[in-house]
């Protein structure tokens, strides 16, 4: 059996190094997913330098993580320094090679460390840190044709071994996958256009396995707005946070869920056991 688990950290340097309260609460999440003990761990948003983590970053995630391999992927120019950002972490003894995909996405799309795709002996794992749409959905054409790009490219690798896609999708999919969908039709992540996209992505032989394993269940989410200082308390969420799998390998999962990251807001670590 295999564990995998995806987590956005928004910020890997303050959650390694910061002194911050905040910072307080992303390691004791960190310290939840040292005890889950998963074989592979893929990380968004880490916000590290085109250089990726430094000595002190290395050291520091040793503490949690002994016996891992990592991959990185950075922002490098001409994307924004200290933007995005992916990382995976896997157990040594499990073979992978990396790759950083270039899927032709539009703006400095490709340049912002958005993906990494690692092939191991039985399936491609990717991880993603798809894209937002932003303040006044100003990025949301781009968007659309990531969206596009992305699903031919999985949807390519699917033809050669099954694939598991996890990350932070910047979408909720359905309306049971936030908690105001009425209010939010226009909002960044709850567009028709965004949805749409997810659907497409779906249609090229993917699976979203929290659905599969737990049907139209409701009122789980796995991202809260830190604006709104009530908003996890209260239950205002989004699920945007996904582990999608070709299609022929979803009866192979036994367990699709969230872990919980107490009373810290923002994303919470999601979590898949697969028997490949």
């Amino acid at each position: 059996m295999l564990k995998l688990i995806s987590w956005n950290i928004d910020s890997l340097n303050a959650a390694l190094t910061s002194a911050s309260a905040r910072a307080v609460l992303s390691r004791a999440v960190l310290d939840t997913l040292k005890e889950e003990n998963a074989d592979i761990i893929a990380i968004q948003e880490t916000k590290l330098p085109v250089t990726g983590p430094s000595k002190k970053h290395l050291e520091a995630l040793k503490t949690y993580f002994e016996g891992y391999e990592i991959a990185w992927v950075s922002s490098n120019p001409p994307a924004k320094k200290g933007y995005a950002g992916t990382m995976v972490l896997y157990k040594e003894g499990l073979a992978a090679e990396t790759t950083i995909p270039r899927i032709g996405a539009p703006d400095t799309m490709d340049d912002e460390g958005r993906m990494l795709t690692l092939e191991f002996d039985k399936f491609y794992f990717v991880n993603v840190y798809t894209p937002n749409a932003g303040d006044g959905l100003k990025r949301l054409p781009e968007r659309q044709k990531w969206d596009e790009l992305y699903a031919d490219y999985l949807h390519e690798l699917d033809q050669k071994k099954p694939v598991i896609a996890c990350g932070d999708f910047n979408v909720a999919h359905k309306e049971i996958d936030l908690a105001h969908p009425k209010t939010n039709h226009m909002s960044a992540g709850f567009t028709d256009e965004e949805r749409a996209g997810f659907t497409n992505l779906l249609a090229k032989g993917f699976i979203d396995t929290f659905r599969h394993v737990h049907g139209d269940v409701t009122d789980i989410y796995s991202w809260w707005g830190q604006r709104i200082k009530t908003s996890k308390i209260n239950n205002s969420g989004w699920r945007i946070d996904y582990f999608l799998v070709s299609d022929r390998i979803k009866d192979l999962v036994s367990k699709s869920e969230m872990i919980d990251s107490g009373e810290r807001q923002d994303h919470t670590p999601i979590v898949l056991e697969i028997d490949l």
